[in-house]
């Protein structure tokens, strides 16, 4: 199996997680935005992979300033992930009781 058929069939275990987390209703609202976000850098790195092979004849890791574009959704992606979640974190710290969050 080459890596181009490997990267389309993982898209739909990722549809299947967005699809879970999305239902679940329990990830925080960034997050999920982030994990979405994902599908936004898969939608760019495909034609900016194309674009690389013909008008450089090159793979889309070799130019530089095409590549880090495209990468730029991932970044975007991991920064809400993480946002979300540390949002979450910091929102049930606080809700807690005091008697729960003193130390021991």
């Amino acid at each position: 199996m080459n890596k181009e058929t490997l990267f389309a069939v993982s898209l739909f275990p990722y549809l299947g997680f967005l699809w879970f987390l999305t239902k679940s209703k329990q990830t925080p609202r960034l997050a999920l935005i982030g994990f979405y976000v994902l599908l936004v850098f898969v939608a760019v790195t495909i034609p900016a992979g194309i674009y690389a092979k013909q008008a450089y004849g090159s793979e889309l890791a070799n130019v530089d300033w095409l590549h880090g574009s495209a990468e730029m959704f991932l970044t975007l992606s991991n920064i809400l992930v993480v946002l979300g979640f540390r949002q979450a974190v910091i929102e049930l710290r606080r809700t807690r009781s005091p008697e729960t969050t003193e130390p021991k």
